[in-house]
Order: C-alpha cells, then structure tokens, then sequence
C-alpha cells in the first residue's frame, strides 16, 4: 500500500501530494502482524514521508507539519490497537483449549465399537469461541446390553453445559444398574430435580440394543431414523407423546418403551434439532428424511462426513443452534 501510494506521489509530480495516505500502511498492518513488524511498517511509513516530503518541497512547512501529525498518531494507534488484538487471540486460544479439555471430560469419544454396534457420532457447536454446547450424547455397554443417550438441553451457555454435565453423569451411573429404560429416566429425574430450576427440561431419547432388537424411549426428543439394509428408512416416533426430562411431575402415565427389529446390516441415526431446525438463505429446512440415502457410505465415519458436509452446503451458513449426530450401524457377521 505504501509502495502505490510513493509511486503514486513520484508520477504525479511535486504538485499534487498524497502524503496522508501514508497512514493507511500500519493501519492495515494492524489488522495482522506482530507489534514489532507493525512498528517496523509505521517507521517505514514516516521515512517513506520524509522523503516525499523533501521531493514535494513540503518538508519543514506549516503543511507538512499537520500531515506529520496525523500519520504519528495512526502509527501509534495502530500500535496499540495491535497488542489489544493480541492479546485478544491469546486469550480466544486459551478459552478453546479449556473447551477441548472440557468436551473430553464431557462429551468423551464414544467407542466405535460396542458388541455388535458400530457409533459414529459428529458435533457441532453453535458457540463462536468454544466446541462444546447443551447437546449430549453417550453410548456404554453394559450387562443389559448398548445403551445410549441423546439429547437436548433447554437454553444455551454454561447453564445448559452444567446441566448437560448432571444428566451424563447420571446416565453413564444408572445405565450399568437399571433394569431397563424407564427405570434409568427415572434415576435422571431425581438428578435434575435437585439441578433444575423451574420451567426447564432436557428432551432425550433413551436407547438399548440387546441382539437385535433395540428398545426406544422418547421424552420429548426428535425421533430417531431407522434405514432398514434394504435401504427403506422410517422415522420412529413414539407409540405415546412423553414430557421431558425434567417435567416428569407433570404426568402420572408412566412413560411406556417401544420395541422394533435391528438386524444386522441396519443403522438409526439419532439427531438434535438442530439439525432438522437449520435453515438454507430462503428460509427452508433441512430435510434430513429425504438425505437417508448419504449414509450408504461402507464407512460410518465417512457417512457421517459426507452427511455433515451436505448439511453445510444446504445452509450455506453457520448453524444457529448446536447439532449433534449419533449412528449406531448394526454390523454383520
């Protein structure tokens, strides 16, 4: 920039001056380098001016004086507009390094293997500084067989990451001494209730695969989807609506499980609404029933990519809302 604006000046000739645009060089500086290069480039600048002056016959006058002025003083702005920006990065870097150590300790990889399963799981968290949001999933074996969780914190921010956190914890203890699904949602309950304050709730889908069956109970969350090896796929909703996690006082039906075949050679994709919630630049939903036929990759990990990726070319923009997916492919012998 501030080599176009010295030949600029040269070709023009004393007559016409465009000192002042000398400043422009360590304001763009600024915006990328060091402090020391930003320093080095406003030191530049003053020589570059010293020197235009004295060809423009300028140096010393009362002109050059105030064009002198102004350029020291972008230099020094420049400067410390620099070390705030700095700083500013260091402190970005550390807060997602403790989001990283946060989502392991949270949101642990779930093994890609578990009895006959396969999981594959991708997160993608709407916060612009961290990696880890309300969106929860996990997946243990246990002697009751699979089990598996997936779900949706009411709200955002570090409230809805501690309550992530409560309903985890309660999950990964319960899943390995309940007998079955609405004995382990319970356990959760009495978690949340001593966690939650008034109004608030976690929708999740509870799962257990044991040969191949596999045992759903919904409260409140997006229904899985189940594609057969034949490729035809169905959305499993629930047989009954159920509340949340959460707002389980508020009923005293309890809350029935449903069954269904998963033989080998199946998958069910669990999913947030985040997924289904995010919007393309008119406005449209993402229409993941139709998308079913992206998971035929022969890896899950590569389904999951390409399914993510598709999901990214169709909003054309960053999600609004975090979104996590979760694939459970039952493997052949």
């Amino acid at each position: 920039m501030m080599a176009v604006v010295a030949v600029g000046d040269v070709l023009a000739g004393p007559g016409v001056g465009y000192l002042p645009l000398l400043s422009l060089g360590p304001a763009f500086a600024s915006l990328s380098a060091r402090v020391r290069r930003t320093a080095a480039v406003g030191a530049l600048a003053l020589v570059l001016y010293a020197v235009l002056a004295q060809y423009d016959n300028l140096l010393g006058t009362r002109n050059s004086n105030l064009t002198f002025v102004p350029i020291v003083g972008v230099v020094a702005a420049s400067m410390l507009a620099t070390v705030y920006r700095v700083r500013h990065e260091r402190e970005l870097a550390d807060v997602r390094t403790v989001a990283q150590v946060a989502q392991r300790v949270l949101l642990r990889p779930v093994p890609r293997r578990v009895g006959p399963i396969r999981a594959t799981v991708r997160y993608v968290s709407a916060a612009a500084q961290a990696t880890i949001g309300g969106d929860l999933y996990e997946v243990v074996m246990t002697p009751n067989g699979v089990r598996v969780i997936v779900g949706d914190v009411q709200g955002k921010g570090l409230e809805a990451v501690e309550t992530a956190a409560v309903v985890l914890g309660a999950f990964r203890e319960a899943a390995y001494d309940e007998p079955d699904l609405p004995g382990l949602a319970a356990r959760i309950e009495k978690a949340l209730a001593r966690h939650l304050t008034s109004e608030k709730f976690v929708t999740a889908v509870l799962a257990e695969v044991q040969g191949n069956v596999v045992t759903l109970l919904n409260r409140g969350h997006p229904p899985p989807l189940l594609i057969r090896s034949d490729k035809i796929s169905e959305s499993l909703d629930a047989s009954e609506p159920a509340p949340p996690l959460g707002l389980g006082d508020f009923t005293a039906v309890p809350v029935p499980a449903q069954c269904r075949t998963f033989a080998p050679g199946d998958q069910i994709l669990f999913y947030t609404d985040g997924i289904t919630e995010a919007r393309n630049k008119k406005g449209a939903f993402y229409p993941l029933t139709e998308r079913t036929e992206i998971l035929d990759a022969a890896d899950p990990e590569a389904a999951l990519d390409d399914l993510q990726d598709d999901l990214t070319r169709f909003v054309g923009a960053p999600l609004t809302d975090d979104a996590a997916l979760l694939l459970l492919r039952h493997r052949s012998r």
